[in-house]
């Protein structure tokens, strides 16, 4: 009877089967990996909610030294360092990959050079080890890792990613279930921060040559002597729905460059005078214009019922999220309105594994989109859009607003130094 359960044991894990690793213990181990879009991440967690290890190489300088993402060169190098981040995340948790019970893997959407490698590389250790595939939404992964880190979130709540690459306010009722309220038509916010950056010339001055765009705008907007120089109208005030765009505020902001440049004769590395004062009034507009957008749809949520009145929460996440301006303009509305503000910690705001294991953990114990064979035919997606549209709803209740004011804002806050021996950014938060 002894060797007939050994080898019915050894059958059922042939053939990829769960039981015998829920047998052993009550929580499963996944590790997430995350190539998206220019960094490459792993992480491992439980699915109990426990962060077992992580690493995460940066692209960040040899992208910001090129003026921005370059696909092939950001596919080659998750290529050469996908494997290191993986074994390091192996060696954080202290834990070897037979130990890890699936692989759940960023499939869609991002940059399909970038997808092809982390997709690829999660497929052939599934294979090699007989683990299960979970592919990811990214999108889903930013908006669900609120709750690894607070364990009191309950769904449904709302979420306003706002990221590099993406804007969108959704609400999320389930792990696989989210209505889209608004997206922006244009750019992305972080895009919006990169580009004007680029194109003030800050990484001409050495405090700002190591940061991002969205780091270098939010320092040099704190060191703004007049923050209300130049005034900027939040854009789409006549839109009565929860859509963005960040194209207009852009060219409001390139046509005072273009015509200080012109005034003064500047040389083409000279940066315009009153640039803090600049990027003051370019931080201002935008967190305005995302503080209107996510008042709207706290009101449409509350005029639909989709929130409990007792349990109402707004998760913000994604590398903007980072901004503590942003984010303090945004607890004055959710002040006003009674809601929750919960943000992610920083490191789990920006692209991650960790954020893809989590989502996998969450998919695991809902037993949401498990593959253990037949993993092949899943497709990575360029575009892939959050959940059930809404956008026309919303506009079609034509929800006026009588805005929160947030002109109790402040300078930002924050400092920055580089780590370049590893690449990071850390942010240390000025305390007021």
């Amino acid at each position: 009877m002894t060797s007939l359960l050994k080898r019915r044991r050894k059958t059922l894990l042939n053939n990829g089967s769960l039981f015998w690793r829920h047998f052993k213990r009550k929580y499963a181990i996944i590790l997430g990996i995350e190539t998206s879009c220019d960094d490459t991440g792993c992480g491992i967690v439980n699915t109990e909610g426990d962060i077992l290890g992580q690493a995460l190489h940066s692209q960040h300088r040899i992208h910001l030294n090129n003026g921005g993402i370059i696909p092939p060169l950001a596919s080659d190098l998750h290529r050469q360092n996908i494997e290191l981040v993986v074994q390091k995340a192996l060696q954080d948790a202290s834990i070897n990959i037979e130990q890890v019970d699936a692989i759940a893997t960023t499939v869609k959407p991002g940059l399909p050079l970038s997808l092809l490698i982390g997709t690829k590389y999660g497929k052939y250790l599934c294979k090699k080890y007989s683990k299960p595939f979970i592919p990811i939404h990214h999108m889903e992964a930013h908006a669900l890792t609120a709750r690894l880190t607070e364990k009191s979130l309950k769904f449904p709540f709302l979420v306003l990613l706002i990221s590099g690459g993406h804007c969108l306010i959704a609400l999320a009722q389930g792990v696989d279930k989210f209505l889209l309220l608004g997206h922006s038509i244009d750019d992305a916010p972080g895009e919006a921060f990169d580009k004007m950056a680029r194109r003030m010339k800050l990484k001409n001055l050495p405090e700002y040559a190591a940061l991002s765009g969205g780091q270098a705008i939010e320092l040099a907007a704190s060191k703004a002597n007049n923050p209300l120089q130049f005034k900027f109208s939040p854009p789409m005030q006549s839109y009565k729905d929860c859509t963005f765009s960040f194209a207009g505020v852009k060219n409001v902001c390139l046509q005072h460059i273009l015509r200080e440049e012109k005034t003064r004769d500047l040389a083409p590395d000279e940066v315009i005078p009153d640039i803090n004062n600049l990027c003051a009034a370019l931080l201002l507009v935008i967190t305005r214009h995302l503080c209107h957008r996510i008042q709207r749809g706290m009101e449409y949520v509350a005029l639909k019922h989709l929130i409990p009145p007792d349990k109402q929460a707004l998760v913000v996440s994604g590398g903007v999220a980072s901004n503590n301006f942003i984010l303090e303009g945004l607890q004055i509305v959710c002040d006003a309105l009674d809601y929750q503000l919960v943000r992610p910690p920083k490191s789990l705001c920006t692209d991650n594994g960790v954020m893809i294991a989590w989502n996998g953990a969450e998919r695991w114990n809902q037993n949401l989109g498990i593959y253990l064979k037949d993993f092949e035919n899943v497709k990575i997606e360029k575009s892939c859009p959050l959940g059930e549209r809404l956008v026309e709803d919303v506009a079609r209740e034509n929800i006026s607003c009588k805005w929160v004011k947030i002109s109790k804002l402040g300078k930002p806050k924050i400092q920055y130094e580089c780590n370049v021996e590893h690449n990071v950014l850390v942010s240390n938060d000025v305390k007021t």
